[in-house]
């Protein structure tokens, strides 16, 4: 990626500051109440979801560590995913992936129509994943995304179906969580994901010349329901704190997960919670690896506010609005420069 092509430079404002502020604030939750084989105290569990619930509320984000997935796997998937990108670009381009095939290699993506300052290897947890034909209204068509594999490592299928399965467990246990957080029964959101467009991306980052104009990810907020993310202990994840509007860093904690909260908690929460926008810092000495879960639900699914948090005094704040639409619109706008904005679920917003 050596010199800096101008398609990379952010806007003026939005360029990062190089000295960051840390993220002291971003709560650090231990799950070891709903892992522990041992009975747990009624009121430990219940502090656990108050957490969660403030947690999402006052941040958008949280870490979370004693989360039941051995750090062998993750140690697996770091080390395939190290050599993947250690290859030349020819190779990698063997597995590239196009407007047909969204899953593969990637280096030019586009986040806000400023290129990212990354490279990715995306991969959907279910083969085949369902998902619309096209992002027209009237087009009742429907697709498959099928993975598309490198031959090398030789290993890397195996290792990412493996830690795929580990993502939806903790994802589920994740969504038991805020649905109790939200009044709700734990098992309240499980249905939505019986046929899901979860996917996971492996990004590496290059050491950049100009970390003061570039951002490996422009800042955006995540598309689907929940996002649960394995950063190196390079860092460069910053988040916009509700209270202030400043850009926090979130330092890496060993061996924890980064969550966040995604557009689609927000609109079924119905403003309850809030999908934060967030972006990703480079440096000019280190290479960044990271490891993001994208869960999301079936194509099928029409997301609205629940009818369980909505009432006369809290009218639902969205119509309702296809997600696999939603995600093959999203999925377009990365491979070509759109005169209009990205999809948002503000465009679904009813007004007051």
């Amino acid at each position: 990626m050596g010199e800096v092509d101008p398609a990379f430079i952010q806007e003026p404002e939005h360029r990062p500051r190089i000295s960051s502020i840390e993220g002291k604030g971003v709560p650090l939750i231990d799950l070891s109440p709903i892992l522990s084989s041992s009975n747990v105290s009624a009121i430990e569990f219940e502090g656990l979801v108050k957490e969660v619930d403030d947690a999402c509320k006052e941040w958008g984000f949280f870490q979370v560590i004693n989360h039941g997935v051995p750090l062998e796997m993750r140690e697996k998937i770091d080390g395939a995913s190290r050599k993947f990108f250690a290859q030349s670009l020819e190779d990698k381009r063997k597995v590239s992936r196009n407007e047909k095939e969204v899953s593969g290699y990637y280096d030019t993506e586009h986040t806000k129509n400023v290129r990212d300052w990354k490279e990715v290897f995306d991969f959907t947890i279910d083969e085949p994943t369902i998902v619309p034909a096209s992002h027209e209204p009237d087009d009742t068509e429907l697709t498959e995304w099928n993975n598309l594999w490198p031959e090398y490592p030789p290993d890397l299928r195996e290792i990412c179906q493996e830690y795929g399965q580990e993502m939806v467990k903790l994802a589920y246990k994740l969504m038991e969580l805020i649905a109790l957080s939200l009044g709700l029964p734990a098992d309240r959101f499980h249905g939505f994901f019986k046929d899901q467009t979860s996917f996971i991306r492996l990004n590496h980052y290059p050491p950049c010349p100009t970390p003061e104009l570039a951002l490996g990810v422009g800042r955006h907020k995540d598309g689907g329901a929940l996002t649960i993310l394995a950063q190196d202990d390079v860092g460069g994840l910053e988040v916009k704190r509700k209270t202030d509007g400043e850009w926090v860093r979130v330092k890496p904690t060993p061996d924890a997960y980064i969550i966040n909260v995604g557009d689609i908690i927000q609109v079924w929460s119905n403003d309850r919670y809030e999908s934060v926008e967030h972006r990703v810092m480079v440096n000019s000495e280190k290479e960044r690896f990271s490891l993001p879960f994208f869960f999301n639900p079936a194509h099928y699914t029409m997301v609205k506010p629940l009818e369980e948090l909505t009432n006369e005094q809290n009218p639902a704040k969205y119509r309702a609005y296809s997600w696999g639409k939603f995600i093959t619109n999203r999925k377009r706008s990365n491979f070509q420069k759109l005169n209009v904005e990205n999809l948002q679920i503000y465009h679904f917003r009813i007004s007051e």
